[in-house]
């Protein structure tokens, strides 16, 4: 069959608009995931500078005041700065996991972001088993750790990498049974149907009032297994010189305090969307007008989208300011005494939460 030349032409404008289609349909895909990751690289800028302004403030000193406005820059500088070092390899340690343990640790923590809804549908991947999903991806931080501490060659790194192992493994335990109470009382593991469990009864339907206990496991379950003081273990500079990160310089060793901040920052939201009410603005009544009591699933869709992201990250900065006060506040733990209080207290204090959260769901049907 001979076909002219307009056919050819058709048929070649046709694959065109196929193929441009494609890369359209690539482009869209890609720019939830790379404006998460440019709203959650802003979050732990601002995390840093707040923890050096608080930090100022308690010790009556004076914080960054230089790199920018109030010295809001500073981490921006510091992480330029870090990027043009030298990175450095110990000559007798074993480079492939040096090298890939900080990536290991940050790219585990970016994943659990993908879970956390900061607003009324406005997420990466609802899925029915979000949380879980969270805690198993937050598992493998640790491995990174160790990773790094062993390819170290070293034994001061190599202690930091097993006591981040052994305290992750410690504290994992009680935060998931939290979680599970959580689970229980909202019939769902999805963020989202967790959220909204909590908003059918305003300000007290909020998780924290019915899981107080709970709350106070998951707080300290998650300051530990950020590494916050004084839970900071596994690089204890009296005992390790740095623990694992003591080899690594450069951005490879930017990349642990990126983790830490990352880890920190996706703990508090998950308190604000497991405890908090996530992204409801639930005012009881006989504080305020009616008018300011924001349903957000009922307000114009971007404004909505506005507020609701705005009232999400609002509750997670406040409540900020508890793990970077317990920074300058608490003396450091020892490792017996951190493990004690895991597996001796935390542990049974769970176990026991969640039987009472069972016992009341199974009297409620």
């Amino acid at each position: 069959m001979i076909m002219d030349t307009t056919e050819i032409q058709a048929i070649n404008s046709f694959s065109r608009l196929e193929s441009l289609k494609e890369v359209y349909g690539l482009i869209w895909l890609l720019v939830p995931v790379f404006t998460l990751v440019l709203g959650i690289t802003i979050g732990v800028l601002v995390i840093v500078w707040l923890e050096r302004e608080i930090s100022a403030g308690i010790q009556q000193r004076i914080g960054p005041e230089y790199a920018g406005p109030l010295g809001i820059l500073q981490a921006l500088a510091d992480g330029t700065k870090l990027l043009f070092k030298e990175n450095l390899l110990p000559s007798r340690g074993d480079s492939r996991l040096f090298s890939i343990g900080p990536s290991v640790a940050v790219i585990s923590i970016l994943l659990s972001y993908s879970v956390i809804p900061f607003g009324y549908h406005l997420i990466l991947a609802d899925l029915g088993i979000g949380v879980f999903l969270w805690i198993a991806i937050s598992s493998i931080a640790p491995v990174g750790l160790l990773m790094s501490g062993y390819g170290s060659n070293n034994k001061y790194s190599f202690l930091g990498g097993l006591r981040a192992a052994a305290q992750s493994i410690s504290y994992e335990i009680p935060l998931t049974l939290c979680v599970l109470s959580i689970s229980l009382l909202s019939n769902s593991s999805s963020t989202v149907d967790i959220v909204e469990a909590q908003s059918k009864y305003g300000f007290w339907g909020w998780n924290l009032w019915r899981q107080p206990i709970g709350f106070l496991i998951f707080l300290v379950s998650s300051l530990a297994e950020c590494e916050r003081l004084p839970f900071d273990l596994p690089e204890a500079e009296e005992e390790l010189v740095a623990g694992y990160q003591t080899e690594y310089s450069g951005i490879k060793f930017g990349l642990f305090y990126v983790a830490s901040y990352l880890n920190l920052l996706v703990s508090s939201l998950f308190i604000t969307v497991l405890y908090l009410g996530g992204w409801n603005l639930s005012i009881p009544y006989p504080f305020v007008p009616k008018i300011l009591d924001i349903n957000i699933n009922k307000v114009g869709k971007v404004f909505g989208t506005i507020i609701s992201i705005f009232i999400t990250l609002a509750k997670t900065y406040l409540f900020l300011f508890i793990p970077i006060a317990t920074r300058w506040t608490l003396p450091r733990l020892r490792i017996d005494q951190l493990l004690n209080l895991g597996w001796k207290f935390l542990l049974p204090i769970s176990l026991g939460n969640l039987l009472l959260t069972t016992s009341s769901q199974l009297l409620s049907l």
